[in-house]
């Protein structure tokens, strides 16, 4: 299997500006992810996708190979993870190089715990199936907590139900975006990585973390020192 990790990193953030380089404990953000990637030897090639110059000098910094800097059109608020994913593809295509598995690392997720990417690979092959993504445990349950309004601006349940304790619920998942395994072929054929063959791999909270702002910064930063044995 020839298999190729992705981390994705454009210069663009609002929630919390230069995030993917901003310092979380010894090292740039980005560069948990690169050194996570490189970590798993199934891993043919660990690349950085990024219109940003300095996250571009950074990345390399830690080893990462960056093979092109990111078209404008694809580092705006409107383009897809798919494009950017498609957009990797193609270029390696263009090199004569083919990959039959994607492992999409996002730089904001930085506590993986060790094996799990390549458990994760060897999951997507033993199972077939088109995507394996990570996930946690939501604690916002649809049929308990969640509410949507309805035609008349009244709140009802986003599902409907008669549970009437959190604990009797059905167990409901929510991805945490740390790594997505996508079998190439499937993404070629769809176009998308709304897949009906996905399988999860459950994640618990400590390495769910997922920076989006300067709260979940702080919160990580919390985590590094409270948590350094488990992260």
């Amino acid at each position: 299997m020839n298999i190729l990790a992705i981390i994705t990193a454009r210069g663009g953030s609002k929630g919390l500006p230069k995030k993917n380089i901003k310092i979380l404990g010894d090292k740039p953000l980005i560069a948990w992810s690169i050194e996570s990637a490189k970590q798993v030897q199934s891993i043919d090639k660990v690349i950085v996708s990024s219109d940003n110059d300095e996250i571009i000098n950074i990345a390399k910094q830690y080893g990462a190979i960056v093979p092109f800097k990111r078209p404008e059109n694809l580092a705006s608020d409107t383009a897809t993870t798919n494009d950017v994913l498609i957009h990797a593809l193609d270029y390696y295509k263009n090199q004569n190089q083919q990959f039959d598995y994607l492992v999409l690392l996002q730089p904001t997720s930085p506590f993986r715990k060790e094996g799990d990417i390549d458990k994760m690979i060897k999951l997507a092959i033993t199972s077939n199936a088109d995507m394996v993504v990570s996930v946690k445990e939501t604690s916002s349950n649809p049929y308990y907590v969640l509410f949507e309004e309805d035609e008349n601006g009244y709140l009802k349940k986003s599902k409907d139900s008669k549970f009437t304790r959190r604990q009797d619920c059905p167990t409901v998942y929510e991805y945490n975006g740390s790594v997505y395994v996508i079998k190439v072929d499937s993404l070629l054929k769809q176009n998308s990585l709304a897949f009906t063959k996905t399988v999860k791999f459950v994640m618990d909270n400590y390495h769910s973390v997922d920076i989006d702002n300067q709260f979940d910064f702080d919160f990580a930063e919390f985590m590094l020192e409270r948590n350094t044995n488990k992260i």
